[in-house]
């Protein structure tokens, strides 16, 4: 009661009639307030601004009180909602979905369209210029900001420039796998060495250098057969799972060269049993 007159004083609520319901019949108790927008003196109560107001009292009575509010629409129970809300969050969840797969409007309008969603842009005028978009499915159109706060037009359109300069800026599939066998052979060294007398076998990659297989008595194993290209791997497949295979047995080796400095520097030396 104290919380509910409080958050009607702060709302400008206070001088009307007034139902409380507190509720337990889910996991999150709660209270719903039902009011007269006619108060004591026959005056019609403001809503100006009234979902500003109430987002603000409802934070700083959940502050002050220790109560809890879900920080984002993952909680949201979507099973329990009614149009257009049911809607509303099947937008968002598609999103949120196929927002990382997408490098441009146009990856994300086609997965979009794949799950029954139009997606509109609203223009400036008759301008080109873009200063909105929206979203329909199931009849209900929804604007970017309505379905939530971080899908509107300027927020998107910045992810998609801030993923387009990642793309250009990363290094291309030849040169990922330089950098691989050139750690490959880094690693390779530091622990079996360049002239070991049990390396006899290795392969050519090309254009990326030759790599020697660590010796048969070695724990970490590497074979020809598992650079060979498989049957229906693309060529591009196949250059992404050779740079991940040679990044990974790099750092089984360095870590395997860690391992032994740290045993070399525990050996205490042995006390000579000569005595003089």
């Amino acid at each position: 009661m104290q919380i509910a007159d409080e958050y009607l004083r702060r709302m400008g609520y206070g001088n009307t009639q007034v139902l409380i319901v507190r509720h337990h019949d889910r996991e999150h108790p709660h209270l719903h307030l039902v009011l007269n927008r006619i108060d004591g003196n026959g005056k019609r109560l403001s809503d100006k601004n009234e979902r500003v107001r109430n987002a603000k009292v409802c934070r700083e009575l959940s502050d002050k009180y220790g109560l809890y509010i879900a920080p984002n629409k993952e909680n949201v129970k979507r099973y329990r909602l009614r149009e257009p809300d049911k809607t509303k969050y099947e937008i968002y969840d598609a999103i949120c979905n196929a927002l990382p797969r997408c490098r441009n409007w146009n990856d994300l309008t086609t997965a979009l369209r794949k799950q029954g969603i139009n997606t509109e842009f609203k223009h400036k005028g008759l301008t080109s210029t873009i200063e909105g978009v929206k979203f329909t499915k199931n009849g209900y159109t929804f604007s970017s900001l309505k379905v939530d706060k971080a899908f509107s037009y300027s927020k998107l359109n910045r992810h998609f420039v801030q993923t387009q300069q990642r793309i250009s800026q990363q290094p291309t599939p030849g040169k990922r796998m330089k950098m691989a066998a050139d750690n490959y052979r880094s690693a390779f060294s530091g622990l079996f060495g360049d002239n070991n007398p049990n390396v006899s076998e290795g392969a050519n990659m090309g254009a990326y250098g030759a790599i020697l297989f660590p010796p048969m008595d070695s724990p970490i194993k590497l074979s020809a057969t598992q650079l060979q290209r498989r049957a229906g791997e693309s060529p591009e497949e196949h250059l992404a799972r050779v740079t991940a295979l040679l990044n990974q047995v790099a750092e089984a080796m360095a870590v395997a060269t860690e391992e032994r400095k740290r045993k070399q520097r525990n050996v205490k030396p042995k006390k000579s049993t000569l005595k003089l």
